[in-house]
């Protein structure tokens, strides 16, 4: 089962992209119970025609049960002169009890809403969650999918749900500084993909940590340097997430 696991890991590797802005993060199914945090995201990219994209992000999430975790958070996205303030809404959900089968099995739900431009779209996006463990590697893999809802501008593309991925392997070297490597990306609409030249692919190396503070708080940090393996995704991406639980 544990080989199975690996295989279907790995097998996330050479599928699609997260549907991803610079500062999305691979998301885990690990739930806390009345865990709560203080979230900060930043990433930044230059993006093949020579525009800067950025975005950040604050939010406050909550583990409300065993088996569920629910964030809300601000962010702003920024690409060249164009400004975006977004709210958005995550929950996450344990599926499985962690270390009990093969697999650790979680599902994740995001619904973004335009705060400051009426014509533009929500967003929801939904997919589940996969870790497993061999000795001291944790492996993730995730598949999700995105759709558009509402303002839909006459002239352009009809909605479709678009198909994307996160990867990631994370050697567990020390609790204060863990190493590895990420992907995230995209490949179209999720039954029919684009052309590979149109794809979004990104990977690179990535750092991790926790730093206890007593009392059931802690500093957590993760950070990556992704580089661009397709000729419509960014050369380099740049994200960072930290995070102060208590």
């Amino acid at each position: 089962m544990k080989k199975l696991a690996l295989i279907f890991c790995l097998g996330t590797l050479n599928t699609g992209i997260s549907l991803a802005g610079p500062a999305d993060y691979v998301s885990t199914p690990a739930v806390e119970y009345g865990e709560r945090e203080i979230d900060f995201k930043h990433g930044f990219a230059r993006l093949p025609d020579g525009t800067r994209t950025q975005t950040t992000s604050l939010g406050f999430g909550y583990g409300a049960t065993e088996s569920w975790f629910t964030e809300f958070y601000l962010k702003r996205d920024t690409e060249g002169d164009d400004r975006v303030n977004i709210a958005e809404w995550e929950n996450r959900f344990q599926l499985t009890e962690p270390g009990k089968y093969a697999l650790d099995v979680g599902l994740l739900t995001e619904f973004e809403a335009p705060l400051n431009n009426a014509n533009a779209p929500y967003e929801f996006r939904f997919g589940p969650l996969l870790q497993t463990e061999l000795g001291k590697f944790q492996l993730n893999g995730n598949v999700l999918f995105q759709r558009k809802l509402g303002h839909h501008v006459d002239g352009d593309a009809p909605f479709v749900t678009e198909l994307g991925y996160q990867w990631q392997v994370k050697y567990r070297w020390l609790p204060t500084f863990e190493f590895g490597a990420q992907g995230i990306g995209e490949v179209g609409q999720w039954d029919h993909w684009d052309d590979r030249d149109k794809q979004f692919h990104r990977v690179g190396p990535a750092v991790f940590g926790k730093f206890g503070l007593g009392n059931r708080r802690a500093i957590k940090y993760n950070a990556a340097l992704l580089y661009g393996v397709s000729a419509a995704a960014a050369a380099h991406t740049f994200r960072l997430q930290a995070e102060y639980e208590f």
